[in-house]
């Protein structure tokens, strides 16, 4: 994977560092005190001569900041994960993935850790162009300083507002648009959004999957079909159906090679 595209985001995870850490009075930076001399202290003095009122100001990137708007970083920051994963493919893989262990009748293997990681490469390996043309035309210039912040996220945004449109169904998209109040769908992409990009992007997501993991289910309920059917002729109706067919499963989708042939399948399904 190329290493570029994920400066991006370590960019992002830096600079929400950088702003929490400036509004914490233990990370202030602190300079030697001047000497003070008598007149000095005397006008430092509440109701002294010269006494000026302190004004503590927060500046990020020279522009001010208060507290309202360091309330809405802690909220972002709060919420970025759910945002990060809600506009990429990884709803999609991790939800066939969780059909698939059910589909085989595992509950625990593979454990959540592994699903999970294996979601979120594949995710990096399916967002790398996106990531890309973020890296080069949105936080090379913000970083040359040749871009000003709100430049920089109408840049990042516009790879990421085409990907998901191109994943969504023109019947969600369509859905969503109505809802909001808009008859007339726009004729370029820039004026779509976000509000109506995203939840559109994520119900074609969650269609996608299940459709994917119903078709999972068949091979594997003909087996469990196919077990219960013997069992009853033999009249072994205590023995569960499950615990004969599991391995009869598991055998199947080692020998069709049922990893390599799923991930081959969810990344066709991406319209890069």
């Amino acid at each position: 994977m190329n290493r570029t595209a994920l400066k991006p985001l370590l960019f992002v995870a830096i600079l929400l560092l950088a702003v929490v850490l400036s509004a914490s009075p233990i990370f202030a930076a602190v300079g030697p005190t001047p000497p003070q001399t008598p007149e000095t202290t005397q006008d430092s003095q509440p109701g002294g001569a010269g006494s000026v009122d302190p004004n503590i100001s927060i500046n990020i990137n020279g522009e001010g900041s208060d507290a309202v708007r360091i309330l809405l970083l802690l909220t972002v920051i709060t919420l970025l994960p759910s945002i990060l994963v809600m506009m990429t493919s990884f709803t999609r893989i991790v939800v066939v993935f969780s059909l698939l262990r059910n589909a085989l009748g595992l509950q625990q293997t593979p454990p959540n850790q592994v699903l999970i990681g294996l979601a979120l490469f594949l995710s990096l390996f399916i967002m790398n162009p996106v990531l890309t043309n973020i890296n080069n035309n949105a936080y090379q210039p913000y970083s040359n300083g040749d871009i000003s912040a709100e430049q920089f996220l109408a840049r990042a945004s516009d790879p990421l507002r085409e990907f998901m449109l191109k994943q969504t169904n023109p019947e969600d998209l369509n859905l969503f648009l109505s809802i909001s109040g808009r008859e007339t769908r726009p004729q370029v992409i820039g004026e779509y959004s976000m509000t109506v990009v995203i939840p559109s992007f994520i119900t074609s997501e969650l269609k996608r999957a299940f459709l994917i993991g119903f078709l999972i289910f068949i091979p594997f309920l003909i087996i469990d079909m196919v077990v219960a059917s013997a069992l009853m002729s033999m009249g072994m109706m205590m023995l569960p159906p499950v615990t004969i067919s599991m391995p009869f499963k598991l055998m199947l989708f080692v020998l069709v090679d049922g990893w390599g042939l799923l991930i081959k399948t969810l990344l066709s399904t991406y319209n890069l």
